[in-house]
């Protein structure tokens, strides 16, 4: 299925930053409903496959792998952790602050720390939905019954 012209540009904005609810309003979609215009297009399988497609490309484009930038991040890891004689002489290590945002990053790869609570949506038929509402108002009946 084709894309149309703002399905097109919510893919190319999505690649800028992987943010659906600003893709969506840089794509034109209203503030209002920029989260759940994002939220849709993630779940419809061209746009899904569209950005695969992309992230591909780009990737094959500008030969960025996984491996190499693990392996940059090791490298600057290893280098921000040499020691170096400070003014005074002692030993220290070159740069902790470039160390330590290496491993926080190697570390985030690993998924060792969770900055966001993971959501799966379910998608559930309406019917099932209406079935389980009846459930409910029936339970509910049945307890101010009880009442």
């Amino acid at each position: 299925m084709a894309l149309n012209r703002r399905q097109a540009l919510f893919v190319a904005e999505y690649l800028k930053d992987l943010n659906a609810s600003a893709a969506a309003r840089r794509a034109g979609y209203s503030e209002k409903s920029a989260f759940r215009c994002g939220v849709e297009n993630m779940q419809k399988p061209a746009i899904t496959d569209a950005i695969a497609a992309a992230m591909q490309e780009r990737s094959e484009r500008v030969q960025i792998t996984a491996d190499k930038v693990l392996t940059d991040i090791e490298a600057i890891k290893a280098d921000a952790m040499r020691e170096a004689s400070d003014k005074d002489g002692n030993l220290a290590m070159v740069n902790h602050a470039a160390a330590l945002k290496a491993c926080e990053l190697q570390g985030r790869h690993l998924q060792m720390f969770v900055d966001r609570v993971a959501m799966t949506i379910e998608q559930v038929p309406d019917e099932e939905i209406d079935g389980r509402i009846a459930e409910l108002v029936r339970k509910a009946g049945t307890v101010r019954a009880a009442d």
